[in-house]
């Protein structure tokens, strides 16, 4: 008999075969779970760099040379590497490599400030560095003070041809890849460590200071067994496209590990332009991508892709980190059908602390305007905010999350992780989210907007930036658009909506007559206390480093004019 409550009735498991339900948890680090998963496929080909195709035998030997590396160096089980890099081959030979010793790798992006970078030294007491040299100069500064002991600078071309040792001027303490991986000691693999930490990977600190994401072997293995039962088809022989970098959960687990644990191969760039998404495809022709919405805005706009231009390899168009617009969803849908897709496009959600991903649609079930099922082993469902009273299917609360890929913590920050991790009265450990949204009856997931971003007004009512977002994006004037709350200078508190919106390059009226229209369109569409107060046109909406609509810095540049 149903409850109604999606965390007893899990009604997306209907979905899902008896296969997915009993599968068994895996007891191994992910690169005993990788050798274990492709060791009979050995010349299958894993990575295409620069057209460069690397077998998985050639993978394998070069992560047990890279690992004889670091142990050459002084590297040991429970040290912690700061990998400051790009998606290179490099990038995942070390990834692994550090996991065979025990050691851990603390992803971190390369273009973050000086003074962040030498925090995260600190912090874990890093004694080595591994940094792509566009970002060595950093590197040079954050490390002073303290405990370093060797950085190995790597080149976007060192698996393109033999760079020569030594041409740079480096300290005695720097390593290029070549002198790196010239010296080799042999060293003892240690045994397989239950919940430990293979990996940090560090939240985007919009809200705050950037956090070190624990995640353990469990955590980036869970995220396979997940991937291979959801009907997306990520089997061997098939490709992916690699736009999400290595510094962030989605890149490392899901675009790396989980695609190279499944026996896929993929097309690596060190750094992707969106604009030439289009161009990328064409040349590479992958069946499987993964990226934010933004990263397919040049496949919507493409001057290349004709009317005629067949795109019938594409099999899984994945979209995930930030939200998709409805009316974006139905443009990508359409632009699918129309270059012979069997796939429509593939929404997921998720956050870094729970590796990336915990619901995804599929193919027989994906539902508009849904982000999806949770995956088999995973629970979804929404509570009343700041409770752990949990609301029925169709109510609409703060989105919660049981899984196993849930994080083991922060890294030296207890309370921020008890702050977000709580163990409810089921017994279970709820991670919240910080989204708002509800589970169907069904099971599928829809989320309406972060609570950070809620607008409240002078009276009390809660606008969602999303909810205004959709209507505005669905004028076919408008590209895209963003809301971002501004100070309610009328009343002593609150704050009203304003719209930052792109035009199409190809609308031919004045400026003053789409203002008209986007009025118009909210007042037909949207609740009185909803309207925008203003509408602002942009080039273009700011972007995170990793692709995501940078609401922040919108919203500060607004109530600084203001």
């Amino acid at each position: 008999m149903l409850t109604g409550y999606p965390s007893i009735d899990k009604p997306w498991l209907k979905y899902y075969d008896e296969d997915a339900i009993t599968a068994p948890n895996t007891a191994l680090t992910i690169y005993d779970f990788l050798w274990t998963n492709n060791k009979d496929h050995l010349e299958d080909i894993a990575i295409d760099y620069f057209d460069k195709k690397i077998t998985y035998n050639q993978l394998f030997r070069e992560i047990d040379q890279i690992a004889r590396s670091f142990s050459a160096i002084g590297v040991k089980k429970d040290d912690i590497v700061i990998m400051a890099t790009v998606t290179t081959p490099e990038t995942i030979y070390a990834l692994y490599a550090l996991n065979r010793l025990g050691a851990v790798a603390n992803m971190v992006d390369p273009r973050t400030n000086i003074e962040q970078i030498h925090d995260y030294i600190i912090e874990t007491s890093s004694r080595f560095i591994l940094v792509i040299d566009g970002a060595y100069l950093k590197i040079e500064q954050a490390v002073v003070g303290t405990k370093v002991e060797k950085v190995i600078v790597v080149s976007a071309t060192d698996s393109l041809y033999e760079n020569e040792g030594g041409e740079k001027n480096y300290p005695n303490n720097v390593l290029v890849w070549k002198n790196f991986i010239s010296s080799k000691a042999e060293s003892g693999y240690p045994s397989y460590q239950n919940n430990k930490c293979c990996a940090i990977v560090h939240t985007g600190g919009t809200t705050g200071t950037p956090k070190g994401v624990m995640l353990s072997n469990e955590n980036f293995n869970e995220m396979v067994i997940s991937f291979s039962y959801n009907g997306l088809s990520f089997d061997r022989g098939r490709v992916l496209l690699s736009i999400m970098p290595p510094f962030i959960a989605y890149g490392i687990v899901n675009g790396i590990h989980v695609v190279l644990s499944r026996g896929m191969k993929i097309v690596l760039l060190p750094s992707v332009d969106a604009s030439k998404m289009d161009s990328l495809v064409l040349k590479y022709r992958p069946s499987h991508m993964l990226a934010t919405p933004t990263h397919y805005d040049a496949l919507l706009a493409s001057q290349i892709i004709d009317d005629d231009t067949d795109l019938s390899f594409i099999q899984m168009m994945g979209i995930g980190g930030d939200g998709l617009s409805e009316i974006n969803e139905l443009r990508l849908n359409e632009f699918l059908q129309k270059h012979n897709c069997s796939c429509g496009v593939i929404k997921g959600y998720g956050m870094t602390e729970v590796s990336a991903a915990a619901c995804a649609n599929r193919p027989e079930n994906n539902a508009f305007g849904s982000v999806g099922l949770p995956f088999y082993r995973v629970i979804i469902s929404a509570f009343e905010q700041g409770t752990d009273r949990e609301l029925k299917a169709g109510e609409t609360g703060e989105i919660c999350i049981h899984s196993p890929s849930t994080m083991i913590g922060y890294y030296n920050h207890l309370k921020e992780t008890e702050d977000i991790m709580w163990k409810h009265s089921d017994g279970l450990y709820w991670v919240h989210s910080g989204d708002i949204g509800y589970v169907s009856e069904d099971g599928n997931v829809y989320i309406k907007g972060r609570i950070k971003r809620m607008i409240i007004r002078h009276d009390g009512f809660k606008v969602f930036p999303m909810q205004i977002e959709n209507v505005v994006t669905s004028h076919p004037a408008i590209v895209s658009s963003c809301v971002v709350a501004i100070d309610d200078q009328d009343h002593s508190q609150g704050s009203l909506p304003l719209v930052y919106a792109v035009i199409h390059p190809k609308y031919d009226g004045t400026k003053e007559e789409l203002i008209d229209q986007l009025s118009e369109l909210c007042q037909r569409e949207l609740p009185e206390y909803v309207q925008p107060v203003e509408y602002r046109f942009i080039d273009s909406l700011p972007l995170t480093p990793i692709g995501k609509v940078d609401y922040r810095s919108l919203e500060q540049e607004t109530n600084k004019r203001v």
